[in-house]
């Protein structure tokens, strides 16, 4: 199948993928983009560049089967193309370029291309925004008011395991080991990590469920689990403008570290794969810094250094 067409390869791909436990979420975003870049090339291959945008929006008619073997030119103006269509934010075109990335190191590794044409393709800079979170007093104070207890409780397992949404939703009564004060997680791509609980929260998990032993922890309708809409819903109610679930994760990743200056241990209960993720959810606490800075800063340590004249 060397040199075959996008069609054949995407199927290898997805299989890959699968095999390296990517979740279908992912799966089906990485095939959307490659589907995109796919269908271009063919319309490159087999219309008239002016036709392009005419035929671009017939997805129903899109053709998958061209060679995967390109220029790397042909990646500059799928990019291109795409800026003229829409307005993409900088974080969008890095996920394509990502993609189309990995894409063509498996076709390369497969010898299904002679060369990797992303090679040399600049990722669009993104802007570091600082991530608002809640402080620890701030997020207890958000949790004392809220006066329905299934809610309030939501909000606090939050915040004492750092879990995801999606992963609150799907502990079930069974995960929980009440002696040891952990919940079994089942994360991003069916990764088992174990969290941590405190008293505090284990016990109104424990005045929660009452005599139950097994099912979800939190039930949503119908008797399954609870949706991550519900739980983002019940957010925009209780909690102040632009806090979300996944800010009072930060939260607990940003208290952890300030506390145990241990990253390792942050990455591993929060399920990130690489410390650089865990990296991005820190601050440097103002009173550290100002500590810091006081005590090797020389001009606000040294008693002989003349002031201002």
């Amino acid at each position: 199948m060397n040199n075959g067409f996008f069609s054949e390869w995407l199927k290898s791909y997805r299989t890959y993928l699968r095999m390296r436990n990517y979740s279908a979420r992912t799966i089906e975003s990485y095939e959307q983009v490659i589907k995109h870049f796919a269908y271009y090339v063919w319309l490159r291959r087999n219309t008239e560049v002016t036709k392009l945008v005419i035929y671009w929006k017939d997805f129903e008619n899109a053709r998958l089967d061209t060679g995967v073997e390109v220029p790397p030119v042909m990646i500059t103006d799928f990019l291109s193309f795409m800026s003229s269509m829409r307005s993409y934010k900088a974080k969008t075109f890095h996920r394509m370029i990502s993609t189309l990335s990995s894409f063509y190191r498996f076709l390369y590794t497969q010898e299904a291309v002679t060369a990797n044409p992303m090679m040399g393709i600049e990722r669009p800079r993104i802007k570091q925004q600082e991530i608002r979170y809640l402080k620890h007093s701030q997020v207890l104070r958000l949790i004392d008011a809220i006066e329905d207890p299934r809610d309030k409780l939501i909000v606090r397992t939050i915040y004492a395991t750092g879990v995801r949404v999606s992963e609150l939703c799907s502990i079930n009564i069974e995960d929980i080991d009440f002696e040891e004060h952990t919940i079994r997680i089942k994360g991003k791509g069916d990764k088992i990590r174990i969290v941590f609980l405190d008293d505090e929260t284990l016990g109104a998990i424990r005045t929660f469920i009452g005599t139950a032993v097994e099912g979800p922890l939190f039930v949503g309708q119908q008797g399954k689990h609870i949706s991550p809409r519900a739980i983002q819903h019940l957010f925009r109610h209780y909690a102040p403008a632009g806090i979300t679930p996944h800010k009072i994760r930060h939260s607990y990743a940003t208290e952890l570290y300030r506390r145990s200056k241990n990253l390792r241990v942050v990455q591993e209960n929060l399920g990130h794969t690489s410390i650089k993720t865990t990296e991005i959810y820190l601050h440097t606490d103002i009173d550290e810094r100002r500590q810091v800075y006081q005590q090797f800063f020389p001009l606000s340590n040294d008693p002989d250094t003349p002031g201002p004249t």
